[in-house]
């Protein structure tokens, strides 16, 4: 691949920020203008690059109320872009971003752009705490334009029932696919600790990551007041971690502005391509089949069709790992082996390496640059979910061009897996009768004692509920020490919420 509005990445910058004194603890501005400039000194351009900036792209923030960022941080570099967004929110907005970015790059919209992304979740976290009020810079002079699907990531029938954050949710689709597999339950937890040991290692040696400790996978997976259960299977070190301190910056050019601001070439990472694919069934609670998810390979075997290459020609892998469930049927889908001796990720993961919310991926992109630099020639997938399995991007880099025409931006193609694809099952607001477990999953108090559980079957009829169990604690230790998925039970509705009381 070859011409002037060629996409590549030149300058990386990443932040990590750890429990400093919250007098002294860098606000969300500083840090994005932290690893703009730490991206520009990279490239080895300076800071000359970035008061010739003519776009910032911002993944969305949480808790950092401003009208216009990507003008606050135009203004803190000296540049005048001529476009400012703000990305989607979810899992997979870092590599779609920078797959925007490169397609206007392609169209000859855009020379030199920056893309960026930061949470302060760990300050705001201790502030809160402290009773100590954060004063951070707000306003910025007009609006950028949203990239945004304003579409919510949960029912009210789903909140209602307690199916609402991603460490409850989850669990769902997990043990949906070990009952998927017939593995028993220990099979599967030493399974879960065999998959994200690995991750550790690899965070361990990440001078970013947020937890760079190697855990064993007993250690991973065994219940401890340090590691307490969480949502039945996974403990807390199977959870990702959100509430980090962490910011990434990408730098991405033309090869035509790259060679006149004299960037050597060995700094280059080429983008070759991605794509995007989002669930028909976009609530979770409507999927026709938790154990399968057909937007993730539609959107990964996108990428690499894009890309020209096939699963084999990968070197280095980045799956978005914010639990088990997503690497393991990644891997299943892509029909890898668990123990691929290329490994799942480069950061560490969410757990590990750590996940400040929509900004993972550029972590990941950063990180994976690095290694690319490392290795010559070699290729890197990265890959991102949104919301709960619901919205997925994937993208192919390497430090060589892409051989023959340039990619054709997000191309989607029509993968095998769209034959997987079923119309969603909507949720029988008020399920009476008998019905029986498709998946489901238990909630835990902080003291590690079982306290909900939440289900999802079928009616007699083939409607999908959604529902609750007693709140008894025998029955829900029953459901976190034997399989339930197709134990059948009695629906009724009560108070609101849908009951399932087990044969």
């Amino acid at each position: 691949m070859s011409g002037e509005h060629t996409p590549v990445l030149v300058g990386i910058g990443q932040l990590l920020q750890r429990d400093v004194d919250l007098q002294e603890a860098l606000q969300p501005l500083a840090m994005l203008e932290a690893v703009a400039r730490r991206a520009a000194e990279d490239s080895g351009a300076g800071d000359r690059l970035l008061r010739d900036l003519d776009c910032i792209a911002l993944v969305p923030f949480f808790g950092w109320q401003t009208q216009n960022a990507p003008r606050l941080l135009a203004e803190c570099l000296g540049a005048r872009p001529a476009s400012e967004y703000e990305g989607d929110a979810g899992g997979q907005v870092g590599v779609s971003l920078t797959a925007f970015i490169a397609e206007r790059i392609l169209r000859g919209e855009s020379r030199i752009a920056l893309i960026a992304g930061c949470n302060a979740m760990r300050t705001m976290a201790r502030a809160h705490k402290q009773g100590v009020a954060l004063d951070w810079t707000g306003g910025g002079r007009g609006r950028p334009e949203k990239l945004a699907d304003d579409k919510p990531g949960t029912t009210q029938t789903e909140i209602d029932h307690g199916l609402e954050l991603p460490p409850h949710i989850y669990p769902i689709f997990e043990n949906a696919l070990r009952a998927r597999r017939g593995e028993d339950l220990e099979t599967h937890r030493e399974r879960m600790g065999q998959l994200f040991s690995p991750f550790t290692e690899v965070a361990a040696k990440n001078p970013y990551a947020w937890f760079p400790t190697y855990r064993s996978a007993e250690e991973l997976i065994t219940a401890t007041p340090q590691n307490r259960m969480v949502a039945f299977p996974y403990t807390k070190y199977l959870n990702a971690v959100l509430e980090t301190d962490q910011a990434a910056g990408l730098l991405m050019l033309s090869t035509e502005a790259a060679r006149e601001l004299g960037i050597p070439e060995e700094r280059w990472i080429h983008w070759w391509g991605g794509a995007e694919a989002k669930e028909e069934a976009w609530w979770a609670s409507e999927r026709p089949d938790f154990a399968n998810c057909p937007a993730m390979p539609d959107s990964t075997r996108g990428a690499l069709d894009n890309a020209g290459i096939s699963m084999d020609g990968v070197d280095l892998i980045d799956f978005y790992s914010c639990f088990p469930a997503p690497v393991a049927m990644a891997c299943e889908m892509l029909g890898l082996e668990q123990d691929d001796p290329r490994g799942f990720t480069v950061t560490g993961g969410l757990p590990y390496g750590g996940g400040p919310a929509s900004s993972y991926t550029l972590l990941s992109i950063a990180t994976m640059a690095e290694r690319l630099r490392e290795r010559p020639g070699a290729k890197g997938l990265v890959t991102g979910n949104g919301w709960y399995l619901t919205k997925h991007a994937a993208s192919v880099w390497s430090s060589e061009p892409k051989p023959g025409p340039p990619p054709h931006g997000q191309l989607q193609g029509e993968p095998a897996s769209r034959g997987m694809t079923k119309a969603p099952a909507p949720v029988t607001p008020e399920a009476e009768g008998p019905g029986v477990v498709e998946a489901y999953t238990v909630l835990y108090a902080r003291d590690g004692s079982p306290e909900r559980g939440i289900v999802l079957g079928r009616l007699e009829d083939d409607r999908r509920f959604l529902a609750n169990t007693p709140a008894d604690r025998a029955l829900l230790e029953d459901f976190a020490s034997i399989e339930e998925v197709g134990r059948r039970g009695t629906l009724s509705h009560r108070d609101g919420r849908n009951l399932f009381d087990p044969a």
